[in-house]
């Protein structure tokens, strides 16, 4: 998908009712004010990214049990490259720079707020693979056509500033199928390069051509 257009490096976006304790660190909002203010420098974006997570030939679920590490190397096979925490960002908010893709209010259109988190096994705790094709939620769909930016899987992204900041380049954007933010904006950073697990997948991002 082509993405272009003026991107805001900050924005400030004011969340009229929460569904959470505020203070939480995931903390839901069910709906933010109709309009968030740019406060950081608008600049030029053009580039094309994936319209859906990637799934491999012949397979029904997107990739997972990723990493930066596999998400870089699987783009690269692909002829393209893994897409910076910014690019992520405008294709998923658009120009109007929405809290969601899909506007300013949370509604269940996507893969998220699940609470059926866990295998019943009594000896340790294991999540449960709740993927769900990568076409399966059209509604989940941002200004640009871009599906399943939030919730379904967490997509790493190398984070512009940070490039020469080894094992550490990476952020997890979108929030996977958890009840958590699942934002534009928003990120994880704790984990290194290599860090993989049963929910985070990859998209690519590339040159525009022709």
């Amino acid at each position: 998908m082509l993405v272009e257009g003026s991107y805001c490096t900050d924005v400030r976006q004011d969340c009229n009712r929460w569904l959470d304790d505020a203070s939480l660190p995931f903390a839901r909002c069910a709906e933010y004010s109709p309009r968030s203010r740019c406060i950081g420098k608008r600049v030029p974006m053009r580039f094309c990214i994936d319209r859906r997570e990637y799934t491999p030939p012949g397979e029904k679920l997107p990739l997972n049990q990723a990493s930066y590490d596999i998400a870089t190397k699987t783009c690269q096979g692909l002829g393209k490259r893994i897409c910076t925490d910014n690019e992520w960002n405008f294709a998923c908010e658009g120009e109007d720079m929405l809290p969601y893709p899909y506007g300013y209010e949370r509604k269940p259109v996507c893969n998220q707020d699940r609470t059926d988190l866990f295998e019943k096994n009594p000896k340790m705790q294991v999540l449960r693979d709740l993927r769900e094709p990568a076409d399966g939620r059209p509604e989940c769909r941002s200004p640009f056509g871009v599906e399943n930016m939030t919730g379904n899987m967490d997509e790493p992204v190398a984070r512009e500033g940070f490039e020469n900041n080894q094992p550490f380049r990476n952020a997890l954007k979108g929030g996977w199928w958890m009840p958590a933010r699942n934002r534009c904006r928003p990120a994880t950073t704790a984990h290194d390069d290599y860090f993989k697990d049963i929910q985070i997948g990859v998209r690519c991002c590339g040159a525009v051509t022709g």
